[in-house]
């Protein structure tokens, strides 16, 4: 990829990375999930892993958010506390 002087290119970038490491994340999670047996985890692990893939290949767009669509519910995430393995 050719550096572009533009802040956005860096945007691009960061955000790339930021989906790349997601797409990790989930991988590893899945991983957990199915020795734990739960198949219903992993099923929505696996889709938004996939998911994760379109993006960094550019089958599929980042973000919708100009477009018309089903928003994301916003609810707020909190640990429940320290996971015991």
């Amino acid at each position: 990829m050719i550096p572009n002087s533009s802040g956005a290119g860096k945007k691009e970038t960061q955000a790339h990375e930021k989906v790349a490491y997601i797409r990790q994340m989930l991988g590893e999670l899945r991983g957990v999930a199915s020795n734990e047996g739960a198949d219903m985890l992993c099923y929505l692990i696996e889709m938004a892993f996939v998911e994760a893939g379109d993006i960094l290949s550019g089958k599929r767009l980042l973000s919708f958010a100009n477009a018309e669509g089903n928003q994301a519910a916003g609810m707020p995430m909190k640990p429940t506390g320290k996971i015991k393995f």
